[in-house]
């Protein structure tokens, strides 16, 4: 008997179905798929899970130091599966794996074999590498089985044991330092400590600067009634004086001095990552994590290749023309497709990584807008479109820079016009606004009307936002392409940041970053987790062992327990108060001493009461579910402090503490339906204006 091992259930099902007629059996609730002699098992990813034996689940008795050398072992999480597993290894001679090609994957598959081969230990192992969930691929995968790789799957194993015992450690100190128990712990993480500090790194930088002045002087320029801006040579006029004197030049003519003309390429995008992906996602406003589940939909159901992958180039492999064909019958995409089949020679675009387990994201097949969710064919769209532009020829802009004579006074008007639209026909995410100057010569003259000066101030770096974030997390080392999603879901989770777009992280974020930082560095600065990275992948390579790279990273985590132990009591004290500022709305209204906080009881229940307890029992109920974000804002109606309740899956709500609050009386009713004559009632028509152009922001 053969065995086949997928990774989830709609894999194994769409991998059944075309191998041939299958016929559908269940054993111990698992679904399994019968084609002949062969049985498609499916699992749910990881079937066996890491731990720490019993003796080391209790936080407070355990020692660190020996936590940090602590054996780990691997046990079932799911029990029907590995049963159905157990039940059909004796039979089972041939076992052939075909999850997901990758390090995780491959961990998986490895689970599969540690379970038969306890049972069968003869059976021959072979992997199924593929790259979409499609008929052409899925059958040439199983006609050319490979080798298992140990190496791939031993690199993630290393990931997980590594990551558990840091994880573990750092995570019991800090919460335990810090008195946060139950679902209140405090995490620290090798990747996430790290990526939190990112953040705080950011908004420190953000609060020390000091925004400095400066003046943009333009003037408004007309030729036969087209009108366009110039702006003073030096766009940001930082000399105050400067900006005074130009402001009072008001001569009715400007002279073209020069008229310089270019023409500008702007080269196709390269293909698809998945940090390229999530970045694109994020800017039609979906999250990182969604926009993985979508892209791993799309893959499970046969309409996109691989969602993780670090390679920017198409291989050679790859028949991109027999791929738009697929495409060929889209009402969608048709015209676009026709237009690319008829040139004479494909040129895709390359990226500066190339790998060879997965290709870049894009499309397998054609897929039905109707039998898709919007969410679903938004995201299959994309991929269609950057596909597309990756195979299109270059963007081609006419730019102008003229010079003009104000007064003495060099001042410059620029123009963009798009010459060819070239690839951005095909992905319209990314657009060029185009600037319309009149045909000037040199000598001519044109009307003005004085120069009008605006004051700006310079601004700070922006806030990351999870797609920059996810971005640098790359080109750092930090995490994988498969992790670094989740990682970030992880700070929003644990409390840390706040803002889905804009991360501002909070005051407890402050504090466990300021407190390694100050005691053990090596734990926020990404070298260290990069190193460790770069061997992880060696233990892939076949160049360093698991055992070897877990051990060493025992020992360096070893030092560093030593470090924070010696330090605890000042740990303890920055992390304590920084609690107490994340809980506290602020002043108490009753006896004007204490402070308002948030309180969580022994029972699951939460209020917010006065620090002066029990001289002042001044306090505020609060729904029983949803996160709650402190505001630092009054009420516009009582002035009582707002808060902001975040539910799972539904839309945020702000509120006030107060319960009988005016903001709150018309809560729960229904807005009354407009009058007919208030929708009938027409605004007062306006008399068309001549319009100004839009005014250019200095660069």
């Amino acid at each position: 008997m053969k065995l086949i091992i997928a990774e989830k259930p709609i894999a194994a099902e769409r991998i059944a179905s075309i191998l041939g007629k299958y016929k559908l059996q269940r054993k111990n609730g698992v679904d399994c798929y019968v084609i002949g002699d062969t049985i498609v098992v499916p699992l749910k990813g990881h079937v066996l899970n890491v731990d720490f034996s019993k003796e080391y689940q209790n936080w407070a008795s355990t020692d660190l130091s020996k936590l940090t050398q602590a054996q780990l072992h691997y046990e079932p999480t799911q029990p029907a599966i590995v049963k159905t597993l157990q039940d059909l290894a004796p039979a089972c001679t041939e076992l052939e794996i075909a999850t997901d090609y990758d390090n995780e994957g491959e961990a998986i598959g490895k689970e599969a074999i540690t379970i038969i081969q306890a049972l069968s230990p003869k059976v021959k192992i072979k992997r199924a590498k593929f790259s979409a969930l499609t008929e052409e691929e899925v059958n040439n995968a199983f006609k050319n089985l490979t080798e298992f790789d140990y190496n791939l799957a031993d690199s993630a194993d290393a990931r997980r044991e590594v990551d558990l015992i840091w994880g573990a450690v750092l995570t019991r100190f800090i919460s335990l330092t810090g008195r946060r128990f139950g679902k209140d712990f405090l995490s620290v993480g090798r990747v996430q400590t790290p990526t939190l500090a990112l953040v705080v790194d950011r908004e420190k930088e953000i609060k020390k600067f000091k925004s400095k002045p400066f003046w943009v002087v333009s003037i408004l320029c007309d030729k036969d009634g087209k009108q366009f801006y110039a702006l003073y040579e030096e766009e940001k006029v930082s000399d105050k004086k400067l900006a005074e004197e130009l402001g009072k030049l008001k001569a009715k003519e400007a002279t073209v001095k020069e008229v310089e003309k270019k023409e500008m390429k702007l080269k196709p995008p390269t293909p698809f990552s998945t940090t390229d992906y999530l970045v694109a996602a994020s800017a039609l406003g979906l999250q990182p994590q969604a926009a993985m589940s979508v892209a791993e939909s799309l893959y499970m159901s046969g309409h996109t290749s691989y969602p993780r992958t670090d390679n920017t180039v198409y291989p050679k492999s790859i028949d991109l023309r027999q791929v738009l064909k697929k495409l060929e019958g889209s009402p969608e995409f048709g015209n676009h497709v026709k237009k690319l089949l008829a040139k004479k020679k494909l040129t895709p675009t390359k990226g500066k990584k190339e790998t060879t387990d997965h290709p870049p994201i894009y499309p397998v097949a054609l897929a039905d807008k109707e039998k898709l969710s919007d969410v679903e064919w938004k995201i299959y769209e994309l991929i269609v479109r950057r596909f597309f532009a990756t195979l299109s020829e270059d963007a081609v802009l006419d730019t102008v820079r003229v010079n003009l004579d104000y007064s003495g006074k060099n001042f410059i008007a620029r123009g963009k016009t798009i010459q060819k639209a070239g690839w951005r026909e095909f992905y319209p995410y990314s657009t060029t606004e185009e600037i319309i100057l009149p045909e000037l010569e040199e000598k001519e003259t044109v009307n003005t009307e004085g120069a009008d000066v605006k004051e700006d101030k310079t601004k700070p770096k922006p806030r990351w936002t999870q797609a920059s974030l996810i971005k640098e997390m790359e080109a750092l080392g930090l995490g994988t392409k498969s992790t670094r999603a989740e990682m970030l879901q992880k700070l929003m989770d644990r409390g840390y940041v706040q803002g889905k777009q804009n991360f501002t992280p909070s005051n407890i974020a402050f504090a466990v970053i300021d407190s390694l930082e100050k005691y053990v560095p090596d734990i926020v600065k990404p070298e260290m987790t990069a190193n460790l990275e770069l061997e992880m992948e060696q233990v892939a390579e076949g160049k360093q062992k698991k055992d070897g790279i877990v051990q060493k990273s025992r020992d360096i985590l070893g030092e560093i327990v030593i470090k924070l132990e010696t330090n605890k009591l000042k740990i303890g004290e920055q992390l304590l108060e920084a609690r107490w500022e994340d809980i506290t709305l602020g002043e108490c209204p009753g006896c004007h001493v204490g402070k308002l906080r948030i309180i969580n009881t022994k029972r699951g229940t939460r209020f917010v009461g006065c620090s002066n307890y029990p001289n002042c029992k001044t306090g505020f109920p609060l729904p029983a579910k949803g996160k709650i974000q402190i505001l630092g804002t009054k009420c516009p109606v009582c002035t009582m402090p707002m808060i902001r309740v975040i539910y799972f899956k539904r839309r945020p709500f702000d509120m006030c503490i107060k319960p009988d609050c005016e903001s709150k009386k018309d809560w729960g009713k229904k807005k009354e339906a407009k009058t007919e004559d208030e929708k009938g009632q027409k605004t007062e028509e306006k008399k068309p204006t001549k319009r100004k152009p839009k005014e250019p922001k200095a660069l």
